[in-house]
This record gives C-alpha cells, sequence and structure tokens, in this order.
C-alpha cells in the first residue's frame, strides 16, 4: 500500500491568479495593462465599420451593414496596385536599411573605450528623437533651397549643381530614408547597448588570448550575445511592416512627387478624413493590420524552427 502511494503521481498544483502577496507587481504592471486595453483592444471593435456604410449622425449600431462591399471596393480600386506598389518600396527600405542602422550604431558605440566621449556621442545621437517630423523637413527645405539654401550654394560653389529632392521624384525615397536614420537611429540603439552590456566580458578576453582581432570578436561574440534581441526586435517590426509614418511621409508630398509618395496611409487620410468615407477608411487600415499578422505570425514560426525563441 505503501509503494502504491510513493508510486502515485503527485498532484499537479494548482496557483492562484490572485494573490496578495503580489500587489506591488501587480500595481507596476497596471498603467500598461490598461494602456493596451483602452487604445489597443477597445478600438479594435471599431473595425466593426468596415462592413458597415458608417454615418456618425446616425451611430455605430444604427449604420447601415454592407457586407464585403468595401473589400471588393478597395481590391477594384484603379490606384490600388500604385499604392501597394509604393508602400512595399518605404517598407522595404525602413527594414533592409533603416532596421539594421541602430545595430550598427550600438555596435560602433560598444567599441569605443574612452567613456566621456561615447555618453557625449551617444546624446547627441538621442536628440534628433525628440524633433518632430514638421521640423526636420522644414530645415531639409531650408537646406536645399534653390534661392538660399546653405548645402545648394556649397555645391553650386564647387561646380557640383544644385539639389531639388523636393522636385523630383527620384530623390523621394532615398531622403526619406535618411531622414528617418538621422531621427531614430539613436534612439533606437539603447535596446542594443543595453543587450551589448549584459555580454559576459570574459569572452572577450579569451578571445585575445586566442588572437582575435576586433572584428572577429563582434562577429563571433557580440552578434550572437544579442541575436536574440535582434530577432525579436525583427518580428515585432515586421508588425508594422506596412505602417509607413503618415506625417513623415505627407510633408514630403508635392504634385511632383505623388506618383511615388501616394501610400496607403496618404490613402486612409483622403478617404477617411477629407472625404468623411469612413468605413472605406477603416477597411484599408484592417487590410494593413492583417498583413503585418501575417508577417509576424509566419516570421515567429519561421525564427522557433531555426532554434530562435521568437516573440511567443
Amino acid at each position: 500500500m505503501r509503494n502504491a502511494i510513493a508510486a502515485s503521481p503527485a498532484a499537479p498544483v494548482r496557483r492562484k491568479f490572485w494573490n496578495v502577496a503580489h500587489l506591488p507587481f501587480y500595481a507596476m504592471i497596471l498603467p500598461g495593462l490598461l494602456y493596451f486595453i483602452l487604445f489597443k483592444y477597445v478600438p479594435m471593435f471599431g473595425l466593426l465599420i468596415s462592413f458597415q456604410q458608417y454615418d456618425p449622425f446616425v451611430g455605430f449600431l444604427r449604420s447601415p451593414w454592407v457586407g464585403f462591399d468595401h473589400f471588393r471596393r478597395l481590391f477594384l480600386e484603379q490606384d490600388f496596385l500604385l499604392l501597394l506598389a509604393n508602400t512595399l518600396w518605404f517598407a522595404c527600405l525602413d527594414l533592409l536599411l533603416f532596421f539594421p542602422a541602430p545595430i550598427v550604431l550600438a555596435l560602433l558605440l560598444n567599441e569605443v573605450r574612452a567613456r566621456r566621449f561615447r555618453n557625449v556621442v551617444q546624446t547627441i545621437m538621442y536628440a534628433p528623437h525628440f524633433i518632430s517630423w514638421v521640423v526636420i523637413v522644414s530645415l531639409t527645405m531650408t537646406l536645399f533651397s534653390s534661392q538660399s539654401g546653405m548645402i545648394n550654394q556649397w555645391l553650386e560653389a564647387a561646380g557640383l549643381g544644385a539639389i531639388e529632392p523636393f522636385a523630383k521624384p527620384e530623390w523621394l525615397r532615398p531622403m526619406w530614408l535618411l531622414q528617418n536614420i538621422w531621427q531614430g537611429m539613436g534612439w533606437g540603439s539603447i535596446l542594443y547597448l543595453a543587450a551589448l552590456a549584459s555580454i559576459d566580458t570574459s569572452l572577450y578576453e579569451a578571445a585575445r588570448v586566442d588572437g582575435a582581432g576586433r572584428l572577429r570578436q563582434i562577429w563571433h561574440i557580440t552578434l550572437p550575445g544579442i541575436r536574440y534581441v535582434i530577432v525579436v526586435m525583427f518580428i515585432l517590426r515586421l508588425g508594422n511592416f506596412m505602417e509607413i509614418g503618415f506625417e513623415h511621409i505627407y510633408l514630403l508630398q508635392n504634385p511632383l512627387n505623388f506618383h511615388v509618395s501616394d501610400v496607403f496611409d496618404t490613402f486612409v487620410y483622403r478617404t477617411g478624413i477629407l472625404q468623411r468615407d469612413y468605413s472605406y477608411s477603416a477597411v484599408v487600415g484592417m487590410f494593413k493590420s492583417l498583413v503585418g499578422l501575417v508577417l509576424v505570425l509566419g516570421a515567429n514560426r519561421l525564427a522557433r524552427r531555426l532554434g530562435e525563441e521568437g516573440v511567443y
């Protein structure tokens, strides 16, 4: 009898969802939890207007249902392929060229041994994050003005000719990318610098003893040490793959570059705000969100198959 009792598997331990001893931790996560509930999950019910002909004077519950009419209208839109192509252009530039920029900056700052110099550089690189896109675009227009722009005056004095990035469509995407890198590279490197600080320094000492140089240390120690952070940030970035940023692209847009700058974000503004077609603009937003969801699920599954932890 005793042997049977001893051989029986132990009953699973039931953990209580609410524990008074954990009250400080509940209080700590409460603001973030309320933020996500109020501003992320509750607004998701508004997606129901995608299946309605929403009228703000009638209300959310009394607006007539139209089913998938707005979805068919979107995919049959004359400019749908143009909007999709432009959005994918900017999204790929952001993912392939802007995403690695904070990583490169963090690696460079990590190699600087003079702490004061590194702190000064970090502060200077963080500062553009707090400058609005209105100011950044205005500065660009002022510097590249054909009449009094400082940079154009230097170029003309050197015999290279003036640059007009706002007048030539081919300059729009490089200008958008460089402004994004200048504004967000420093701020985006904070997380990678924190991950770099957690790498065991004895690994570098052992590598130096074995004769490894700086580049080999970065390749075999530094990058593998922050690989999990890079993978998680990459997956999360895919969730906003179609989010180009309305304010930035709208400020850069003009009749001369409209055919390369018109994206889903600016299209939503025209249809939802100017034309007051709220249901149709909600469909565009849902389409972008579904693309991001599919990319996140696919990338997370691929990461787990390759041995990484992923987001979940």
